[in-house]
């Protein structure tokens, strides 16, 4: 899938060193999010949108490119090639445009303390990521999504490979400490996070599948 087009917007400063970008995504028709995560000056890409060159600057070095899924590559390619820097990327991943450097897997440990967690569902090889900084931060990518207005919800049957098997993964990340919670498709949750993903899981036990 091509880069989105246009540039995703400096949208704050989540909690201290992660960085939120947002635009809305004409490829899917929808809000897409990405975040820069920063430890001593050293940044790393999350599953990165086309933004503008100073913000890749101004906050320190990028040393590193991490993916969540094959289908969040973005802008990852350009950044790698522009940059000089590895993208990491989640072993088992499939009709990746160009190959990663690094592969990883389950329990590694990524740039800038990132702790690989595997979270299948929308794809099999699909991953969430803990940051165990400040009182824990989940980047779940596709699990959930937080579209204003609508609260945590569940990405459409339709558009996961085992929407069950998300469903189970979004309950094994209550098993993290974490008080924030950042998808790549809207609002993060700053604080108090367990408790709304445990609305979400309730409220979509009522609701028939999409």
């Amino acid at each position: 899938m091509p880069e989105p087009s246009g540039l995703a917007a400096f949208a704050g400063e989540v909690c201290p060193g992660i960085f939120r970008f947002t635009m809305h995504d004409d490829r899917i028709d929808f809000e897409s999010d990405s975040y820069l995560v920063v430890e001593s000056g050293r940044v790393t890409l999350l599953d990165p949108l086309p933004i503008e060159d100073r913000e890749l600057t101004q906050r320190g070095t990028v040393e590193a490119i991490c993916l969540t899924a094959s289908c969040h590559e973005r802008s990852a390619w350009r950044y790698r090639a522009e940059l000089k820097v590895p993208v990491y990327a989640p072993r088992g991943g499939v009709d990746f445009e160009e190959p990663p450097d690094r592969w990883y897997q389950a329990g590694d440990r990524l740039p800038c303390g990132l702790l690989a967690v595997h979270a299948p569902g929308p794809t099999e090889a699909h991953y969430a990521f803990h940051l165990a900084r400040e009182s824990g931060v989940v980047f779940c990518a596709d699990l959930l999504t937080n579209a204003e207005g609508t609260g945590l919800s569940f990405v459409p049957d339709v558009y996961q490979d085992e929407p069950a098997r998300t469903r189970e993964s979004v309950r094994r990340l209550l098993d993290l400490r974490f008080e924030i919670l950042c998808s790549n498709h809207g609002e993060p949750v700053i604080g108090g996070a367990q408790e709304a993903i445990a609305r979400a899981l309730a409220r979509d036990q009522t609701r028939p599948p999409s």
